[in-house]
């Protein structure tokens, strides 16, 4: 915990209308409620949600009730399921998620029908649920295994933490109901089942961990929280069976300790949602330790296990973290759910220590990951999130859009997949993006993402502080801060300062100021009516990679404030390939009129009538060959598009790192991008 930690709102507390998805009882920052931030009409993010609430909700609703996946409920209720049970082990779980959306849309908006939806669901979900707690419909009932007879692969207590988290944002935006009856009965279980005195054992996939210590918190248990850190201590001692197929036990977090360990490592959703859980168990019972091992993990694996984008995950076997440095853009697998448990990593970190790099990573993570996910109309999706596309994917026609893809990896999105956890971990994410805006400390205001509309919050002191944000973020750089409520003696308003943002300014008071990355802080009585300006720089830029990463090595990147930016086969000229490009990195990427360029030589491509790979039919040569282009060419524009809009306009090959052209011996330049 840090020097200036605070206590944030009681556990067990119910407001309707002031629910957060993480509500810690001590660390640096207190997270602002759904009540307390409302989003401007028309912008990024609001326009985000509101194609979530309108499209994406009701879709994953549709295709949860066309595979069945809601009737296993039914089923189970009627005493079944037996054989007819639909989906993998672990279907239970979107219907939890799906529930937490409606629940978070329902407390931003207070839309009727979401509150109409929960408990629609949440009646066929009580209707399953064993008179001991018990609530699984793949398990534990005539034609099914036993239960918590496959704890590596049965998801059984992922499925729990799952139904908790929605129950707790339940709790959060309406107060107890029939849902929170259910979730408690369930925690109950697992308790008596797992506790000191039950069976000493762990998921093969983490999330009850996170799910008992925020349910603890919302409903004043310490008995849950204390079961998370039961669940976390034990794991690391190999108790889970490696199956055949499966690299190590590091598949399941289950070789080193979680105190113990250096890195992430293994399948990368499990990793990032037992991070989460980690730091909640830290937090909530000061663990020093815990919590500073899971910094030291995350700042290892960002600088040396994570994509561009903030996508991680770097293998599709295991769907895992590679080593370090092991960044390959076109196999990379960067789920979309492992996006999402970034985001819930670096939040309650943020949240604990106040530290600012953590909203960095959330910002490229949201805009990089989380807004590439689904399509435009919101009935679509990504489940990975490759650099690079080699080939255009297959076309998905209207009609399509009503099948079940059964691959994760591809160009284009898809309506549903056979293992369909992205959808709605989308949904539930979207609904509450914008309690992830700002924070409130002991005397200041500290605004993390940005987006137009109203920030009301109570600071630790009691005093209230209430500001317009008006931003074309990230469009363009201003960003503009309206007091429209204030104490009459000093305050801080603390404005995040993106680690890419050299050269941002502040304009205040009449006067005007470089900031550096990091907070810009303007710290004094605030006048109601008065404008605060933070100027980011917003002018595209070439980025290059670490040369310890192997398959990046003669590449860069292109990245416009925190988008960043792909080239797609479908803007190139007729006959050229993205392969055939080569960046000329000698005049900076422009922008023009909202587009983003740069200048582009094309390597010859070989002859119609020549062999493969070249003149030779050999991919190989004693020297490099001829420059791109031939003598004389005028070089080309590349234009370019922000990553999250990829395969927007229909199937097509993509890439982020674009190989740079050769540049002329004694540049300075060469050794950096070699």
């Amino acid at each position: 915990m840090t020097e200036n930690a605070q206590a944030a709102e009681p556990a067990g507390g119910t407001d309707p209308k002031g629910g957060r998805p993480a509500v810690p009882t001590r660390g640096a920052r207190r997270p602002l409620g759904l009540a307390e931030v409302a989003l401007t009409p028309g912008g990024f993010w609001a326009g985000l949600q509101e194609t979530n609430a309108a499209a994406t909700l009701p879709h994953c609703e549709e295709w949860l009730e066309r595979l069945g996946w809601l009737a296993n409920f039914d089923r189970v209720a009627a005493g079944g399921p037996g054989a007819d049970r639909t989906g993998w082990s672990f279907a239970d779980s979107e219907v939890y998620k799906l529930v937490e959306a409606l629940a978070w849309e329902y407390g931003r908006t207070g839309d009727p029908g979401c509150d109409a939806a929960v408990r629609r669901l949440t009646a066929r979900i009580a209707a399953a649920q064993d008179p001991d707690g018990y609530l699984n419909t793949c398990y534990g009932h005539p034609g099914r295994p036993p239960r918590y007879s496959d704890l590596e692969f049965g998801h059984e207590l992922y499925c729990t933490g799952h139904l908790l988290q929605a129950a707790v944002a339940r709790l959060r935006t309406a107060g107890a109901d029939d849902l929170v009856a259910v979730a408690r009965r369930a925690a109950d279980h697992v308790c008596a089942v797992f506790g000191p005195a039950g069976r000493g054992a762990v998921c093969g996939h983490p999330e009850i961990e996170t799910g008992l210590a925020e349910l603890g918190r919302a409903l004043g248990e310490p008995a849950y929280v204390d079961q998370a850190r039961l669940f976390l201590d034990r794991r690391g001692h190999r108790t889970l069976k490696v199956p055949f197929g499966i690299g190590s036990a590091g598949y399941f977090q289950d070789d080193v300790p979680v105190r113990k360990a250096d890195t992430w490592r293994g399948h990368a959703v499990r990793q990032l949602y037992l991070a989460a859980g980690a730091v909640d168990v830290a937090v909530e019972r000061d663990d020093r330790e815990l919590l500073a091992a899971v910094e030291r993990q995350w700042t290892r694996a960002v600088a040396r296990r994570t994509h561009l984008t903030g996508g991680m995950g770097s293998r599709h076997q295991d769907e895992g973290f590679g080593e370090d440095w092991e960044l390959p853009p076109d196999r990379a697998y960067c789920e979309t759910c492992a996006g999402v448990a970034s985001v819930q990593v670096s939040w309650r970190l943020h949240l604990a220590t106040g530290d600012m790099r953590y909203a960095d990573l959330m910002e490229r993570t949201f805009f990089n990951v989380v807004a590439t996910s689904p399509r435009a109309d919101g009935r679509a999706f990504f489940y990975a999130n490759p650099l690079q596309q080699r080939t255009a994917g297959e076309p998905r026609e209207a009609a399509a859009d009503g099948d079940v893809s059964p691959r994760a990896a591809g160009g284009t999105r898809a309506a549903w997949f056979d293992v369909s956890c992205c959808p709605t971990n989308v949904a539930r994410t979207l609904a509450a993006w914008h309690t992830y805006l700002a924070t409130a400390g002991p005397r200041d205001l500290t605004v993390l993402q940005y987006a137009s509309g109203r920030i009301t919050a109570e600071l630790g002191d009691g005093r209230t502080v209430a500001v317009a944000v008006e931003t074309a973020y990230p469009a363009a750089g201003p960003v503009v801060i309206r007091v429209l409520d204030a104490p009459a003696d000093a305050v801080a308003l603390r404005l995040r300062v993106p680690a890419w943002a050299r050269g941002a300014v502040l304009h205040e008071g009449g006067t005007r100021r470089p900031v550096a990355p990091g907070a810009a802080v303007v710290d004094r009585a605030l006048v109601p009516g008065e404008e605060i300006r933070l100027h980011l720089p917003v002018t595209p830029r070439f980025t290059w990679p670490d040369p310890r990463v192997d398959a990046l090595r003669g590449c860069v990147a292109v990245e416009r404030g925190p988008l960043v930016y792909c080239a797609e086969s479908i803007d190139l000229p007729p006959g050229l390939t993205l392969d055939d490009v080569r960046v000329d990195t000698a005049a900076a990427p422009e922008d023009r009129d909202g587009t983003v360029r740069v200048r582009a030589l094309h390597r010859p491509a070989d002859p119609p009538d020549g062999p493969p790979g070249g003149p030779t039919g050999w991919p190989y040569a004693p020297d490099p060959g001829p420059p791109p282009g031939p003598p004389g060419r005028t070089a080309a524009e590349l234009t370019l598009v922000p990553y999250h809009r990829w395969a927007e306009r229909g199937p097509s090959a993509m890439r982020v790192w674009l190989p740079t052209a050769p540049r002329a011996a004694g540049d300075g330049q060469g050794d950096r991008r070699t």
